[in-house]
């Protein structure tokens, strides 16, 4: 039996310094809980700017933008950041392995990306959100196929697909193609429709799926003018929802509050669940159907010296 955990909170507005104290002071709940894997939503660390334009118009930025996405590019963090030693640091203490959106900054680039810290190991795989949805791709660059692990975890065989991407039916095949038994799902929809996406994949799949949503409580409640929303509705609901595979809700969804949940799962589920069904294996059709997938890092730049060329 394990059991798999879910911090459902959202990003401080004091920054990202107060939003890792928060997840650190969820230590001793974690410990009770005896998780074996925690999972955190989209972009906890750096944020989700929910409303936010960046002063930018069909055709042109303003300056006022520009400066906003400087604040921003600072909140983001390094994956070789304080940080990410900190959250090292809780997954051995707790021995937990973390699965976490963050934002990634590489270079002069942010991305959204998840983190897998094992508690022994520390960091050891990443992947970046492979296509930010609508006005996201002002402010995040695009993963590449490379950063598509399934990682061995205290739990399981576990992966992780970000928000919107969870609607790339190529991509759930591709992961799914890679045994994933535990889907993680970062993501800040809140929409009441997300769990039926949430309950589909693991029926789909026939995985357990860990989806966490950030909270966020309502403008009035932050203090914060977000222009076209009701000022007395959560700017984020959460919604956060750890699904079985046979599509059977296990906890959650936690809707309007933070908080953590959990649930202990029989992993021996999925080989009974895939009895009847299993879309990569015994259920497919290769003869009719065949996914092409690129894991090879794509460069800008390539250098490389040719010895062949003398003086």
């Amino acid at each position: 039996m394990k059991t798999l955990s879910i911090l459902q909170i959202g990003s401080s507005l004091k920054g990202t310094t107060k939003t890792l104290e928060h997840i650190l002071s969820y230590e001793d709940k974690i410990v009770a809980a005896k998780t074996d894997l925690l999972v955190m939503p989209e972009a906890i660390l750096g944020g989700y700017p929910k409303g936010e334009s960046f002063g930018t118009q069909l055709g042109f930025r303003a300056e006022h933008g520009r400066d906003t996405y400087m604040r921003y590019f600072k909140a983001a963090i390094e994956l070789s950041g304080p940080e990410i030693s900190a959250l090292c640091g809780l997954s051995s203490r707790t021995n937990t392995s973390i699965v976490t959106g963050i934002i990634e900054r590489s270079g002069s680039t942010l991305y959204c990306t998840a983190i897998f810290i094992d508690p022994k190991e520390g960091l050891t795989h990443k992947h970046r959100k492979l296509m930010p949805t609508g006005s996201e791709r002002l402010i995040w660059g695009q993963g590449d196929g490379s950063t598509l692990p399934v990682v061995d975890t205290n739990a399981g065989k576990t992966g992780a697909v970000i928000c919107w991407e969870n609607y790339m039916p190529l991509l759930r095949t591709a992961m799914y193609a890679k045994d994933t038994e535990i889907w993680c799902a970062p993501t800040v929809d809140a929409r009441p429709v997300w769990q039926s996406t949430m309950q589909h994949i693991a029926l789909e799949g026939r995985c357990f799926v860990v989806s966490a949503c950030q909270y966020q409580p309502s403008p009035d409640a932050l203090g914060v003018n977000v222009e076209n929303w009701p000022s007395d509705q959560s700017l984020i609901g959460g919604g956060s929802v750890i699904i079985g595979p046979l599509g059977d809700i296990l906890a959650g969804p936690l809707l309007d509050e933070e908080g953590m949940i959990s649930a202990t799962v029989d992993m021996d589920d999925i080989a009974r669940a895939r009895y009847d069904l299993d879309v990569v294996g015994h259920y497919a059709r290769p003869d009719i159907f065949q996914l092409s997938v690129n894991e090879t890092p794509r460069q800008t730049v390539s250098t490389y010296i040719d010895d062949d060329i003398s003086d």
